[in-house]
């Protein structure tokens, strides 16, 4: 019988002894999809002069390809390649050929299979913010992203059932050393989640090293992992027309191995792309399909997603801005480009507040819609971000939570039959009635509707003599007892102790260098 690690946090009694009985209300587990057809804001015509747009930047004009090897991929598969450049052309039919290759639909599986992640036709899986190099909170303020910070985040999100997966460092642990943080970001995701999550895929180590830590954690060999991926990685595309070495080595590790890539350019229209949306669609386009054709250039079949980001800046500063009607019309239109090439869809929600405020939650929720109504199939820094996303944010995290979960609940269908359609009950109940009290609303009051978990709907008397608390004090109490709450997923304690002994060989050999 295999040994399993103690849960750090007890179930029953002994777990709300101190914090009153009542747990944080949420939606159960379950599968999000989404039932209606996606918005088409783009004509057939419209989708097929971006489609058209796109091969004459990749036929034409080319993309820089900083990696060697990725140069030489493209070569031996008949592109035009100049070394001196570094600029890769493909024509259209060698785009063709090789979209026959992709996938629409595959899974994700961690070590708990509950938590297999389905990334295609009509589901939507929300994740964790991913990447800032700050964290903030209501009581401590703004500071530097530690691992401590971390492991409380990636903790909210194993305690939350509509946080599907965790994104690449929900803050950076500065503390630690740059070239190897990974190695505990990684650990802390396998051990206090069990669902999965994105790695670094800056360079091929890091990328190397989550792919062997997930097929540790679910007692797999690497090739078992190459035909049941487990984790996913974000390649940012340079834009304009950039590919780094770095996220090259990355792409082409995590494709080698069988893993999820989600190809991403960073589009922000009038800076990094065309200030027109138009433009900014073609140009998106043309960098994600040029990533596209690498992965399967490594290995056709490799499983690949269309990665959107385009948003605009502001034209008075220059700062990045998210949550914008352009930002949600780029979100919609996306999914309409990524249906095209029979592709799975990553988009984000966002905001550029400061502050886990009403701009916050209304530029996020804009965003929100535009992935819905495009059918992402993953919703990239779904909870969490702030300060357009140079901060992940524990009340933010709360404030998410709920928008994403009133979303799960405007996805479910309306049910039509002869009880839901309740003719018997109203005709029992007279004219100018009521149905309070009629055997039909008593056998549903309890899950007639969704019970938010942060909206306050007392009148003003009552919510001020509790304490006048709005949404962000609300949000501060709720986040601390959902740590309260928190239970660590069991894991065999042999399978964490050859976690630990790869993460301290790998520190070994990677010393002072890069992983």
């Amino acid at each position: 019988m295999p040994r399993m690690t103690e849960p750090r946090r007890k179930r029953g009694t002994e777990r709300t002894s101190n914090r009153g009985p009542a747990a944080i209300p949420q939606l159960p587990l379950r599968r999000v999809t989404n039932p209606y057809p996606p918005m088409a804001m783009l004509s057939a015509d419209q989708i097929e002069a971006i489609h058209q747009a796109s091969m004459h930047i990749l036929e034409n004009f080319g993309i820089e390809v900083m990696s060697p090897r990725a140069l030489s991929l493209f070569e031996s598969a008949g592109a035009a390649v100049d070394h001196a450049s570094a600029n890769v052309r493909i024509d259209r039919g060698m785009i063709e050929d090789v979209l026959k290759t992709t996938r629409s639909n595959y899974t994700l599986t961690p070590r708990n299979p509950a938590y297999t992640v389905h990334l295609g036709g009509n589901t939507i899986n929300f994740t964790l913010v991913a990447g800032p190099p700050n964290v903030h909170d209501m009581e401590r303020g703004r500071r530097a992203g530690n691992l401590r910070d971390y492991s409380d985040l990636v903790r909210l999100a194993q305690h939350f059932n509509c946080i599907h997966m965790l994104g690449n460092q929900v803050c950076a642990p500065v503390e630690l050393p740059a070239n190897s943080r990974h190695l505990d970001t990684y650990l802390a995701n396998l051990t206090l989640t069990d669902k999965s999550f994105h790695v670094s895929a800056i360079g091929r180590g890091r990328a190397l090293d989550g792919i062997e830590m997930m097929a540790i954690s679910r007692g797999l060999t690497l090739d078992q992992m190459r035909d049941d991926p487990g984790i996913t990685t974000i390649i940012s595309v340079n834009s304009p027309r950039r590919f780094d070495e770095m996220m090259a080595e990355g792409l082409m590790t995590m494709a080698e191995f069988g893993q999820s890539v989600a190809v991403t350019p960073f589009t922000l229209m009038g800076a990094m792309s065309p200030v027109t949306l138009a433009g900014a669609l073609a140009q998106q386009n043309a960098e994600a399909l040029f990533g596209v054709v690498l992965t399967q250039l490594v290995r056709p079949g490799a499983p690949v997603m269309y990665g959107a980001f385009t948003s605009n800046v502001d034209m008075k500063s220059g700062a990045p801005a998210f949550g914008t009607p352009e930002n949600t019309k780029a979100n919609i239109a996306s999914g309409q480009l990524a249906r095209r090439y029979g592709l799975p869809y990553r988009t984000t929600p966002g905001s550029a507040s400061n502050a886990a405020d009403a701009q916050g939650a209304y530029e996020t929720l804009m965003a929100l819609w535009g992935a819905v109504l495009g059918h992402g199939n993953l919703v990239y820094h779904a909870a969490g971000w702030q300060e357009g996303g140079l901060t992940a944010s524990f009340e933010k995290f709360i404030i998410d939570v709920e928008m994403i979960q009133h979303m799960m609940e405007f996805l479910r269908p309306i049910e039509v039959n002869e009880a839901e359609l309740a003719v018997e009950a109203l005709g029992a109940v007279p004219t100018g009635g009521h149905f309070f009290g009629e055997p039909h609303t008593l056998e549903r009051y309890a899950t007639a509707f969704y019970q938010p978990m942060l909206s306050n709907w007392q009148n003003y008397e009552a919510w001020q003599e509790a304490g006048g608390l709005d949404t962000t004090a609300r949000a501060t109490r709720l986040w601390k007892k959902a740590l309260e709450d928190y239970v660590e997923p069991v894991m065999d304690i042999a399978v964490r102790e050859a976690l630990e002994a790869y993460v301290a060989k790998r520190k070994e050999a990677i010393g002072q260098g890069e992983p």
